[in-house]
């Protein structure tokens, strides 16, 4: 049976080979080439197709192991589960900041800013509750009529004496609205450490100016200047501090000047400051008020007593220079190596490098009311106060002209202090203020660096950003752009003049 099976399968086998033996030899020869070339082509392709598979999984591989270093170095992000059980590279991020915000655009065309970006006025609502209350049992109709009259601007500022504002009704909260209220803030720092241009003492005033509890208002006046309204929050204050707001009796702890909604380039030019690493200007932050400006933001400035030695009614602690006398104490370098100017020189206080750095500030900002307050060097405007006010015509003898606003703190007269930053962002650099850097021999380094470092609006976004309430105001990151848009382009003016006038870039550390 299984012989009979054996012979069965293989007779076909058999027939074959007879049948090829059969065959003439040139026939023979014919099949087994072409047997040969059909197996010759197989086994090329078979090679072929097992080449490529395998450099497509080692490529795989490759990618696999490099992906996380690659994401690391250029996404800023940490690799995920993947790359750690693959055995790829694994970078930790050295750096402080908090806030990455990538810049995704760029800006095809230059924003058309006219005036300081100003918050949208919003239309007045009738409020039921009275945040002040001058007598519990009183009607709000009464209260609301009290706030309106105190807060007025009075025409005579000499004759106005200090006010003490009705004390801030607390209404009872609950134990979660509590809790709440002391988780919310409006400073966005997501790290234990901030970025590194603001100081520890930056970070605890920008967040008692924006979360502070507040405990009075008051409305007090200084000088010939307009009055300040002041609010006070908590009662500790620092010994450096002690004496002086023992002289003036205006503040019993820490305390914020409130300026108008319109008046926001104090808290851009607060970031810019310190972005640049000048230290010059008060730390300041935007804040809501419910009983102020109907609710909108205002910019509040860290409250400074040692700015009036004298106490209030002397006024700010300033340097009275004409701009030729200004001109001349550049010449001189005036305190420059701590070497004492003579008594007949004209010098005054003031360290040379302080102008230096007042010069850079001022420029990017265009702020003209302390070096320029005649609007000499620029076309200014019908609206502008120096034309307003009949200022505009002085400039036929320039060197008379007096300098205002060069304030310094009464303990420190070698350095000034940066107030009352009114910049403006609608001048073209056609009419720009060079005037600002008339007499300029030298500027800071460090300041200049971060303008030829192109990583200014980087680092002004992620200190702006901050700032919550100042950044929604301002209309979120399109808002911001605009007005950073301004400041690079008047930062490569800027470059351009260092570069055309030989101006020397030093490090100034005084």
């Amino acid at each position: 049976m299984g012989k009979s099976r054996f012979h069965w399968l293989c007779f076909p086998l058999f027939r074959l080979t007879s049948s090829f033996r059969r065959c003439p030899l040139s026939k023979r020869s014919l099949l087994i080439a072409t047997i040969c070339v059909v197996y010759l082509v197989f086994v090329v392709l078979q090679v072929g197709y097992s080449q490529q598979h395998r450099d497509r999984w080692t490529g795989k591989d490759k990618y696999r192991h490099t992906r996380g270093l690659y994401n690391l170095e250029h996404n800023g992000v940490h690799q995920d589960s993947a790359d750690l059980q693959t055995g790829g590279s694994y970078v930790v991020p050295t750096r402080s900041n908090v806030v990455y915000i990538t810049l995704k655009f760029k800006r095809l065309k230059p924003a058309n800013i006219r005036g300081t970006i100003r918050p949208k006025l919003r239309r007045k609502v009738r409020r039921n509750n009275s945040a002040f209350t001058q007598n519990k049992h009183g009607t709000l109709e009464r209260d609301a009529g009290q706030i309106k009259h105190n807060f007025e601007p009075k025409t005579s500022w000499k004759e106005a004496k200090d006010v003490d504002y009705k004390s801030l009704d607390i209404i009872p909260k609950s134990h979660k609205d509590i809790a709440a209220d002391s988780q919310s803030t409006s400073i966005r720092i997501y790290s234990q450490k901030a970025p590194p241009w603001f100081s520890p003492q930056d970070v605890r005033a920008m967040r008692f100016l924006a979360d502070g509890k507040v405990l009075r208002i008051r409305e007090v006046s200084h000088g010939d200047s307009p009055s300040l309204v002041i609010f006070e929050g908590e009662t500790r204050v620092s010994p450096s501090n002690q004496n002086h707001t023992t002289r003036n009796n205006v503040c019993g702890g820490r305390c914020g000047v409130i300026n108008s909604p319109v008046e926001t380039t104090e808290v851009f030019a607060f970031h810019l400051d310190r972005v640049l690493g000048l230290n010059r200007t008060l730390p300041a932050v935007s804040r809501r008020f419910r009983f102020l400006h109907e609710g909108q933001p205002c910019p509040v400035v860290s409250w400074d007593a040692s700015l009036y030695p004298e106490g209030l009614a002397a006024g700010w602690a300033t340097v009275r220079l004409t701009w030729g006398e200004y001109q001349s104490s550049l010449k001189q370098r005036c305190w420059h190596k701590n070497v004492s100017p003579k008594l007949d020189s004209g010098c005054s206080n003031i360290h040379h490098y302080e102008w230096s750095k007042l010069a850079l500030f001022d420029f990017l900002l265009q702020i003209h009311n302390r070096l320029d307050q005649s609007c000499c060097g620029f076309r200014p405007r019908r609206e502008d106060a120096c034309v307003e006010l009949g200022l505009h015509a002085e400039c036929a003898d320039q060197d008379h002209i007096q300098l205002a606003n060069i304030i310094h703190r009464g303990h420190d007269p070698r350095h000034l202090v940066f107030t009352n930053n009114k910049g403006f962002f609608d001048r073209n650099e056609d009419n720009l203020d060079f005037r600002l850097l008339e007499g300029i021999k030298e500027l800071p380094e460090q300041a200049v660096s971060v303008l030829r470092s192109r990583r200014l609006r980087e680092r002004l976004l992620q200190s702006l950003f901050l700032d919550q309430t100042y950044w929604e105001s301002q209309g979120g990151r399109q808002g911001i752009d605009k007005l950073i848009d301004v400041i690079e382009r008047r930062a490569k003016v800027l470059l351009t003049y260092i570069n055309a006038h030989g101006i020397k870039v030093i490090t100034m550390k005084v």
